[in-house]
């Protein structure tokens, strides 16, 4: 089975929104590597407590870390920095990661439009597609399943698209296959989403790391831009699921 977990970075919302993008970030890990990654985080966690005084039930939280850390204060900002830097190269070295990422261009879009909804969707679609295709790195079973632990934002909401989708799936045509739609549903995940506390949770401190570090490279602030924040994405090359578009280099799906 196919863990994912899932976090955001930007404000969903269309009318007077302080963000121009919405990004969606599932981390997928299978089942046979849960354990040795999590001992893996639990390693690297003792570093950055030996380093730098995190605590290891501190959360890694990006955007508070850099400009409202909270207890975190007693960290200095740059020391906050490399400990996201460190992070990034944490992931990257853990090669049977998978990382889908989802971009909502919100610029331009109409005033009906669902942003959560669509994204959620596109991300959805890409873990059950990717899972079929047995494209994730990694080991796998004969019959794979996936199952999904988003953050605790909009649980009902998220829930309600899931199920919908086991259910009723439009999507259209794919190019030369004529005008019209599939009913492409979505029937290797198991269970309804699992929401975590990401304070509890490293690998949801993980998709909120990758979130956030595309939303940077996108559309960095001006404390991103002083520092090359940008550039950190990069980092985590490796272990982007670069099969989930076939029209960008990244694999970054863009809505």
């Amino acid at each position: 089975m196919f863990l994912m977990y899932v976090d955001e970075s930007g404000d969903s919302g269309l009318a007077e929104s302080p963000t121009r993008f919405f990004v969606l970030s599932g981390v997928v890990i299978h089942e046979f590597r849960w354990n040795e990654y999590l001992q893996r985080l639990i390693d690297f966690r003792r570093r950055m407590k030996g380093k730098f005084g995190l605590l290891l039930r501190d959360e890694i939280h990006c955007a508070q870390m850099i400009s409202r850390p909270g207890e975190l204060v007693r960290i200095k900002r740059n020391d906050r920095l490399s400990i996201i830097r460190h992070f990034a190269d944490e992931l990257a070295e853990m090669t049977d990661l998978n990382v889908i990422n989802i971009v909502v261009d919100k610029q331009g879009k109409n005033a009906g439009y669902d942003v959560v909804d669509s994204a959620w969707r596109a991300l959805v679609q890409r873990f059950s597609n990717t899972i079929s295709a047995r494209n994730f790195r990694g080991p796998a079973n004969a019959d794979e399943r996936g199952f999904i632990l988003p953050d605790m934002s909009d649980p009902k909401r998220i829930t309600s698209t899931i199920r919908k989708m086991r259910r009723y799936n439009p999507i259209p045509n794919q190019t030369g296959f004529g005008i019209g739609l599939r009913n492409l549903l979505v029937a290797n995940l198991v269970e309804d989403p699992f929401f975590k506390d990401s304070r509890t949770s490293y690998f949801s401190q993980a998709a909120d790391l990758t979130a956030f570090l595309l939303y940077q490279r996108i559309a960095p602030s001006t404390y991103a831009r002083k520092k090359g924040l940008g550039a950190y994405f990069g980092r985590i090359n490796p272990i982007l699921c670069k099969v989930a578009s076939a029209t960008d280099p990244n694999g970054i799906v863009r809505l």
